[in-house]
C-alpha cells in the first residue's frame, strides 16, 4: 500500500512490502538478531553517557542526536523531524518564515549555502552560492547537524547573527552580521523586458504556479499581440514543492512526461505527464539556470530541455536528483527520508551531475571601453567641411549621447543574452513565415 500527499519539499510516503515470508524467513531471523544486537549496543551506550557524562544530559536530546546521526550517515538531505520543526517545515511551504533567508545543506560538516532567496538580510548582506559557513556566533559548525545549525540560526525577529564564512577565492575566513527578519517570499516575479515576458521563480510553494499562469496573462496584456517570448529565470532557486515543479512544466507542455521518481530496486517507478494547455503559446522559451539552481527548478529545467520547449543558457545547475519522503513517526516527529531518485523524461538522472544549459554563459560584467585616441573624419588634413549649421549639429551629438547611454550593455549579462536569444529566435520565425 502506498500512501502520499504533497505535505513538504517532497512526496510523503509509507512503503509496506509484502513478500514470500517462507522464502526468506531464515535469513530474515539472523538479519533481525544481528539488529536486536547492535540496538542493545546503542542502549548500552546510551546508559554509559547518561551515568558517566561529565554534565548532566537531556535523554531526549540525545536519542534525537542519534536517530540523526543515522539520517546524515546517509546523505546529506535526511534527517529528523521534531515537532517543532515539522510547524516550521509546513509555514516554509506557505512562502512565509522567520530567519535569514538562505537555503543550506552540509557539506563535509560545514554548512553550505546553496542560494540566497531574493530580497532577504541574506542577499542583503552579500551572501553568495557555495558559501561555506564554519562558525555561528563564534561557535563552531562542526560535530552539528544541519538541523541544529539551522536551528541557530533561526531566532528572534531584529536580532543580530555574525556567520563566519569561508568563501572560495578568499584568502581567508570572515564575519558576517545579519539582522533576521521575517522572511515573505513572493516566489514569482516578472516584468516587460521590451517585448519579451522576464518571469523570475525564486523557489517552489503553493503559490508558484498560479503566480506564473497570472504573471503569464499580465505581461500578455502589458505588451500586447507584439510579445516575441519568454525567459523564465531559475537562477539560485534551491527547490520547493515537487507538485509545483510538475505544474510549471506542464505549463509550457502540451504533452509528454515531464518526471519519473524510482525507489530502491526501482520496484516503485511514479510517472507524471503533461496536458495539453501551453501558456507561452509556443512562443521561443529560454532558461536561465545556474549552480544555485536546485531540485524542483531542475525537475523544470530537465523536462523543457527534453521535450525541446526550450533553451537552457547558463551555467551547470546543482545536481540534486533525490526525492526526500516525510514519513510520521510517534508523537508528531516524523523522519525526512531519502527514497526515490527522479530522472528526467529522457530517463537521466542529474543526481551529482547536474544539467548542463544548452548554450554556456556564465555571469561576466560588461565594460564601455574608452578610446580616446581613436581618430575621425574631423582629423584628417583638408577634410570637407559639414554644411550644416552648429545648432543642428549639436542637436544630434545630443540624440546620439541619449541613444548611447539606453543602449548600454545591462549589469546582468546572462539576462541580456536570454533576451537576445529571445528575440533572435522570433525574428527567425518571422523571416520564414
Amino acid at each position: 500500500m502506498i500512501r502520499k500527499s504533497f505535505l513538504a519539499v517532497t512526496m510523503t510516503a509509507v512503503f509496506i512490502g509484502v513478500g514470500s515470508i517462507a522464502a526468506c524467513a531464515p535469513a530474515r531471523a539472523q538479519d533481525d538478531r544481528e539488529v536486536y544486537r547492535l540496538l542493545e549496543l546503542f542502549g548500552d551506550a546510551l546508559a554509559k553517557i547518561r551515568s558517566n557524562y561529565v554534565e548532566e544530559v537531556d535523554d531526549k536530546e540525545l536519542i534525537e542526536a542519534g536517530i540523526n546521526g543515522m539520517l546524515q550517515s546517509l546523505d546529506p538531505h535526511s534527517n529528523f523531524l521534531s515537532p517543532e520543526r515539522v510547524k516550521q517545515m509546513e509555514v516554509d511551504i506557505r512562502g512565509e518564515f522567520g530567519g535569514l533567508g538562505i537555503e543550506v545543506t552540509m557539506e563535509s560538516g560545514f554548512v553550505k549555502v546553496v542560494t540566497p532567496i531574493d530580497d532577504t538580510p541574506a542577499a542583503e548582506a552579500g551572501m553568495q552560492p557555495g558559501d561555506l559557513i564554519s562558525h555561528i556566533d563564534s561557535e563552531p559548525v562542526l560535530g552539528l547537524n544541519l538541523t541544529e545549525a539551522v536551528k541557530k540560526m533561526r531566532g528572534l525577529v531584529g536580532t543580530d547573527i555574525v556567520l563566519t564564512v569561508i568563501r572560495e577565492g578568499e584568502a581567508e575566513p570572515f564575519d558576517v552580521t545579519i539582522t533576521r527578519a521575517v522572511i515573505k517570499v513572493q516566489s514569482v516575479r516578472s516584468r516587460a523586458e521590451d517585448k519579451v515576458a522576464y518571469i523570475r521563480i525564486t523557489s517552489f510553494n503553493e503559490q508558484t504556479t498560479s503566480g506564473l499562469r497570472r504573471a503569464m496573462d499580465d505581461l500578455r496584456a502589458e505588451i500586447g499581440e507584439d510579445i516575441q517570448g519568454v525567459v523564465l529565470d531559475m537562477r539560485n532557486n534551491p527547490g520547493g514543492l515537487l507538485d509545483q515543479a510538475i505544474s510549471v512544466s506542464d505549463a509550457f507542455l502540451n504533452r509528454g512526461e515531464i518526471v519519473s521518481t524510482r525507489a530502491r530496486g526501482n520496484v516503485d517507478i511514479e510517472r507524471y505527464t503533461a496536458k495539453d494547455g501551453d501558456i507561452a503559446e509556443g512562443l521561443p522559451v529560454v532558461v536561465l539556470i545556474n549552480g544555485g539552481s536546485a531540485s524542483a527548478s531542475e525537475i523544470v529545467a530537465g523536462a523543457l530541455k527534453d521535450h525541446k520547449r526550450a533553451i537552457l543558457m547558463g551555467t551547470r545547475t546543482f545536481g540534486k536528483g533525490s526525492v526526500q519522503s516525510i514519513i510520521q513517526l510517534q508523537g508528531g516527529n516524523r523522519l525526512k527520508l531519502t527514497t526515490a531518485r527522479y530522472y528526467t523524461p529522457s530517463g537521466t538522472s542529474i543526481q551529482a551531475t547536474g544539467i548542463e544549459p544548452d548554450i554556456e554563459v556564465p555571469q561576466a560584467k560588461l565594460e564601455l571601453l574608452d578610446t580616446p585616441n581613436l581618430r575621425s573624419e574631423a582629423d584628417l588634413r583638408n577634410r570637407l567641411d559639414n554644411d550644416t549649421d552648429d545648432e543642428d549639429l549639436g542637436a544630434g551629438q545630443a540624440d546620439g549621447a541619449e541613444e548611447e547611454g539606453a543602449n548600454a550593455p545591462s549589469k546582468d549579462y546572462q539576462l541580456q543574452r536570454a533576451l537576445d536569444a529571445v528575440k533572435a529566435i522570433s525574428l527567425s520565425r518571422a523571416t520564414q513565415n
